[in-house]
């Protein structure tokens, strides 16, 4: 665990859950799985305050626990499930434009709480649409069942481990913590629930139609209420089925730039029919046949089956490899190559640096060692056709940086410089884990460059903020324009214009780390799939 990585988690879990929660997820990011009264003691923390820290980070997956022969719960952190909070934002807007605004307050609601029942989901969700519905619509409970029930159909969200049902046979004291377990045949089974309702305005719940407040109504109503029929089932997001939808956008986004559309859409759909069948750790995706792939083509690609064996053959032909032939059967049998898919992913990001931080020349020998695979300085200046001030200055910038590394071989045992050959070669893997480590150092800095930002004009917001809130309840009374733009001119036009900055300057760092995450996602799949090869 590098130290940018802990600032990292650090910022996000203050972020989200305040500082108590941050301070104990911190200490055991840095010190590994420790019991609760030595948590408490070492971070100074009173117990109770420990508990319900550990609470909430074991509630949203960011902490386990384990326990041990002598019975001591020992709670250890969780730092890649932290850092995938970046990704939020990113598994909502995905899921909104897969499922439309349902399926994105679905997984938003589980996001944010961590674990839910379905039918806690399906109600706050069917509230929440219809608060931003016209008056006199409200959303259906089915409705909102239906797309939950898509969502776990394509392993969106699973079912969280439960506590196994045991008959009260054993008399001994129970266990110090209970053990979870879960099925993988019911991991993505919907309890049947004969949801009937409609979604409820706030308002309109805050008082009945009498205009009696919730208040003074009699306690008696809340007591004899029905047992929840889903009791016990939570549910939570599945973040690596999201991790397999963004792997597979980017083969597909490669393979448009590569060749075309038609071919990215082939690619598409071999992707789309072994996305439940193929493991996200899987190096191949499933053989699919010509046949079957004609079959499962989108309506609006009408390509006769001809040429859709001339792309699969083009495609097989690639240097890159992204598509491979597995066999001859059902007019040839074709595979996803998942591993060097990433490989290919994460070596163009390296180039795309090199090029950004060194120039096109730099790029030239980068790509360069990389095809050649060791090259001798001479050699570097040959190829590239650069003289050799210029290319052994850029190399030796390159190697300063890591991005390219010398290996010594000696002709002699005395590793004498004049017998030995120094050549030029780049380790991916070596140099996809240091950009790893710039990423996350950048994600630091802009999140706390928009935390100083937004506390520079902290007044000047909350400023805002009231006088929004002001026009908002006088447009609800009917209040005349004059009135309010009255109000609105409490805010003057330079403040107005700081306003305007500040939103700009938000909103391009907002951009900038989701877009550092999508390089972060890129290296972290590719050092992943390559140390499980190793």
């Amino acid at each position: 665990m590098t130290q940018a990585e802990i600032k990292l988690c650090s910022l996000l879990l203050q972020e989200h859950f305040g500082e108590i929660v941050e301070k104990i997820g911190v200490h055991l990011i840095r010190t590994g799985s420790q019991p609760l009264r030595v948590i408490a003691h070492d971070t100074g923390t009173s117990l109770d305050q420990v508990k319900k820290a550990l609470c909430v980070l074991v509630q949203h997956n960011l902490v386990s626990y384990q326990v041990h022969k002598r019975g001591v719960v020992e709670y250890e952190a969780q730092c890649s499930r932290v850092l995938r909070m970046l990704r939020y934002p990113r598994y909502i807007y995905t899921t909104k434009t897969l499922y439309s605004d349902t399926g994105e307050l679905i997984v938003e609601e589980l996001l944010l709480n961590g674990k839910l029942t379905m039918s806690a989901v399906v109600k706050k969700v069917a509230d929440r649409l219809t608060e931003t519905m016209e008056d006199g619509k409200t959303m259906d409970y089915a409705e909102v069942s239906n797309t939950f029930v898509r969502l776990a159909d394509t392993h969106f969200v699973q079912r969280c481990p439960s506590v196994p049902t045991t008959e009260n046979s054993d008399p001994g004291p129970p266990p110090p913590a209970p053990a979870l377990v879960i099925n993988e045949k019911d991991m993505y089974l919907v309890p049947k629930l004969s949801l009937i309702g409609k979604g409820k305005r706030r308002r309109s719940s805050d008082e009945d139609a009498a205009g009696e407040p919730k208040a003074k109504r009699p306690k008696h109503t809340t007591d004899n209420k029905e047992p929840i029929p889903d009791d016990g089932i939570y549910w939570q997001a599945n973040l690596d089925r999201f991790h397999q939808h963004f792997r597979d956008q980017a083969i597909v986004s490669a393979v448009a730039n590569r060749m075309d559309q038609t071919s990215s859409e082939i690619v598409r759909t071999m992707l789309r029919m072994s996305e439940i069948t193929t493991s996200s750790s899987a190096p191949f995706t499933q053989p699919l046949s010509s046949n079957e792939i004609f079959r499962s083509l989108p309506v609006g690609y009408n390509i006769s089956k001809q040429v859709l064996d001339q792309y699969l053959t083009l495609l097989a032909d690639d240097p890159l490899e992204f598509v491979g032939k597995s066999g001859d059967s059902g007019g040839g049998m074709y595979v996803i190559n998942l591993h060097k898919a990433l490989a290919s992913l994460a070596t163009a990001t390296l180039e795309s640096v090199v090029q950004e931080r060194f120039g096109s020349r730099c790029a030239r020998i980068f790509r360069l060692v990389l095809q050649k695979k060791h090259l001798e300085q001479k050699q570097v200046e040959d190829f590239a056709m650069i003289p050799a001030k210029e290319a052994k200055d850029m190399l030796y910038k390159m190697l300063s940086e890591n991005f390219i590394s010398l290996q010594e071989i000696p002709k002699t045992p005395d590793h004498a410089p004049s017998r030995t050959f120094y050549l030029y070669t780049v380790n991916i893997l070596a140099a996809a884990r240091m950009l790893l480590h710039r990423c996350y150092k950048s994600i630091a800095n802009l999140i706390e460059r928009r935390q100083f930002e937004t506390k520079e004009n902290k007044r000047l917001l909350e400023k805002s903020q009231r006088v929004e809130a002001i026009i908002a309840s006088m447009q609800a009374t009917g209040a005349e324009e004059a009135q309010l733009q009255e109000i609105e001119e409490m805010i003057t036009a330079p403040e107005r214009q700081q306003l305007e900055t500040l939103k700009r300057n938000v909103n391009k760092l907002d951009a900038s780390e989701i877009q550092v995450d999508e390089t972060i996602f890129l290296l972290e799949s590719y050092i992943e799939c390559t140390m499980k090869r190793l």
